[in-house]
């Protein structure tokens, strides 16, 4: 079933989005600082960077506030207590994700959020041994595709050496119908938008 498609080495972009080189650093620094104190700084930072996620999708004033590149320094630094309180409401926020965010709003890096909290989930999954698979399609899958997907997809090589697979369905319009599956460093794209792009590729060059 999946090996119908395109494999492509880079992420589409109807698909999970791809976090920038600057983000990708951020996430790196943030994974290396709590996995250094502990295993159980690793999970809390993760939690912390899950809750501030789900905020900034939730919250239309702190998505507006993380990619406002025309605020100032001092109300960048001003707004970071808002990201702390979405991200821990019961126990103190983390030294690890403070200073992150500290980095990230004086570097003028805010709008990187989360491409970094992305990147800093493929590091923690690959360190458990996780494999992340991200099913993008027009509309919600049944939970009967979703199970006979991931059947299929722990036949793959990839998955067989992973500890736990994950599958994650992510709704995006564009892709018309089919579905884009992202998992590692590939993407297999199963899209009408992508054979329909394609289509369009081949008659401008018949032109």
């Amino acid at each position: 079933m999946l090996a119908a498609g395109r494999v492509l080495a880079k992420p589409s972009t109807l698909g999970r989005r791809a976090a920038s080189t600057i983000a990708l650093k951020y996430s790196q620094a943030v994974y290396s600082a709590a996995l250094s104190k502990s295993p159980q700084t690793l999970n809390k930072v993760q939690t912390e960077l899950a809750s501030i996620s789900s905020s900034i999708k939730d919250v239309p004033a702190l998505n507006t506030y993380i990619h406002n590149p025309t605020l100032s320094a001092k109300d960048r630094a001003a707004g970071l207590d808002s990201l702390f309180k979405a991200a821990s409401k019961r126990e103190p926020v983390s030294d690890v994700t403070k200073n992150l965010f500290l980095v990230l709003s004086e570097n003028g890096r805010l709008g990187e959020t989360e491409g970094v909290i992305d990147g800093f989930n493929a590091l923690v999954s690959r360190y458990k041994g996780e494999l992340e698979v991200t099913v993008t399609s027009a509309a919600p899958l049944t939970k009967d595709v979703l199970t006979r997907l991931e059947s299929t997809l722990k036949q793959s090589q990839l998955a067989q050496q992973a500890k736990v697979l994950k599958v994650t369905n992510k709704v995006n319009p564009s892709v018309l119908g089919g579905i884009v599956v992202d998992f590692g460093d590939k993407t297999i794209d199963l899209s009408v938008s992508s054979r329909v792009n394609k289509l369009n590729t081949l008659l401008q060059q018949s032109v």
